[in-house]
C-alpha cells in the first residue's frame, strides 16, 4: 500500500470515528431528553433500542424488563424481527436476555451456530432470521437488575470491547432514570406504573395491527408511522395507540400524516 493510501485510510477511520462520536454525543441528549417529566418508559426504552441500532450499526435490538413480580416482560425492540425473538425467549425460557438478566451480567454469543446447546429454539430462529450474533446487556445499576437488552450482529463484524461499553452506558443511562423515576414514588405506585407499562405495550401492538392492516403496511413501517404521528403531535405514544384502539384516533389520520 501506497503511502498516499494508507493517508487515505487512516483519514477515513478518522473521520468514521469523529462521525460516531458525533452520533453518540447526540444519542445521549435524546434519551436525556426522554427522561424530561413524567416520561414513558415504554418510548424510553424504544428509543434506546433504536439508538443502539444507529450508534452501534447494529442489526436489531430488543429489550425486556422486570415486572413486580420478578419476571421478565418484553418491552421494546427496534424491528419485527428482534420483537418476535424476544417472544420466543419468553415462550421457550431460554435465551442471553434470560441469561443477562438472571445473573446480572452480560452474555456474549459471538457464533449463534455454536449455541445450538445452549438456547437451542433461540439460536435456530435467530440465525433463520439472518442473525449471526448476540449480545445481551442488563439493565442494571449496582446490585440491582431490572432487565436486559439483546444486541444482534448480521455482518461479518463482530461487536469490539468499545462497542460493548457504548452499549451499556447507553443502557445504564435509561436504567438510572428509570430507578430515579421509581425512587420518587410509594412502592404501590411503583408497582402501578411497571404495570401501566406492560399494559401500554400491549395496546401499542394493537395499534400497530390496525395501522398495518388499513395501511397494508408491515409491523415496522406501521410503528414508525405510529411513532412519528405521536412525537409530531406531542401526543405520547402510549396514549395515541390508545386513542386509536378505542377508535378515537381514526387510523386514517395517522396514515395521512405521512
Amino acid at each position: 500500500m501506497s503511502e498516499t493510501d494508507s493517508d487515505k485510510d487512516g483519514a477515513a477511520m478518522t473521520d468514521h470515528s469523529t462521525e460516531r462520536e458525533a452520533r453518540l454525543g447526540e444519542a445521549f441528549v435524546i434519551l436525556a431528553d426522554t427522561l424530561v417529566g413524567d416520561f414513558d418508559v415504554v418510548e424510553l426504552l424504544g428509543e434506546l433500542s433504536r439508538t443502539c441500532v444507529d450508534v452501534l450499526d447494529a442489526g436489531a435490538a430488543g429489550l425486556m424488563l422486570a415486572d413486580q413480580r420478578g419476571h421478565l416482560r418484553f418491552m421494546a425492540a427496534s424491528s419485527e424481527k428482534s420483537r418476535l425473538l424476544e417472544l420466543l425467549e419468553l415462550q421457550y425460557e431460554q435465551g442471553p436476555c434470560l441469561d443477562c438478566y438472571h445473573t446480572g451480567a452480560p452474555v456474549s454469543a459471538d457464533d449463534l451456530v455454536a449455541e445450538t446447546t445452549r438456547w437451542p429454539s433461540f439460536a435456530l430462529a435467530a440465525r433463520e432470521a439472518g442473525f449471526s450474533s448476540v449480545h445481551a446487556l442488563p439493565l442494571r445499576l449496582r446490585d440491582q437488575t431490572i432487565g436486559a437488552m439483546n444486541l444482534f450482529h448480521n455482518g461479518s463484524r463482530r461487536f469490539d470491547d468499545a462497542d460493548l461499553r457504548t452499549a451499556q452506558a447507553l443502557a445504564d443511562v435509561a436504567t438510572i432514570g428509570i430507578l430515579q423515576h421509581r425512587a420518587a414514588h410509594h412502592s404501590a405506585l411503583l408497582a402501578e406504573q411497571l404495570q401501566t407499562a406492560l399494559n401500554s405495550r400491549l395496546v401499542i401492538e394493537q395499534a400497530k395491527g390496525v395501522l398495518a392492516e388499513r395501511g397494508q403496511l408491515d409491523m415496522d413501517a406501521a410503528f414508525e408511522l405510529l411513532r412519528r404521528y405521536a412525537r409530531d403531535n406531542r401526543t405520547g405514544l402510549s396514549n395515541t395507540a390508545r386513542q386509536i384502539v378505542q377508535r378515537e384516533l381514526h387510523p386514517e389520520t395517522v396514515l395521512g400524516h405521512a
